[in-house]
């Protein structure tokens, strides 16, 4: 699935217009990311939780050449999965 599927789902689902089902659907990722990047984690309860994991800097080689390259410390993004979830799967 992806975003234009989602968008007409959640239109279906929820009886609006495409257009207003993607203004939704915009207004929620957007509001993830900017809580995301504010440090903060968003919990939807029976869904999953929405994390930020800090990565450290490491050393890697480069595969073509095998020289040594500097890895610099990075955020990810992260999801752990909800019980609701996981049980609707299972």
């Amino acid at each position: 699935m992806n975003k234009n599927d989602l968008v007409a789902a959640v239109a279906d689902s929820a009886g609006l217009s495409k257009s207003d089902a993607a203004g939704a659907v915009d207004a929620v990722l957007d509001s993830i990311t900017g809580a995301l990047k504010s440090g903060n984690e968003v919990r939807l309860v029976g869904f999953g939780t929405f994390s930020v994991a800090q990565r450290k800097a490491t050393e890697g080689r480069n595969p073509r050449t095998g020289e040594k390259i500097n890895i610099p410390a990075s955020k990810q993004p992260k999801f752990k999965a909800g019980k609701g979830l996981k049980d609707a799967l299972n």
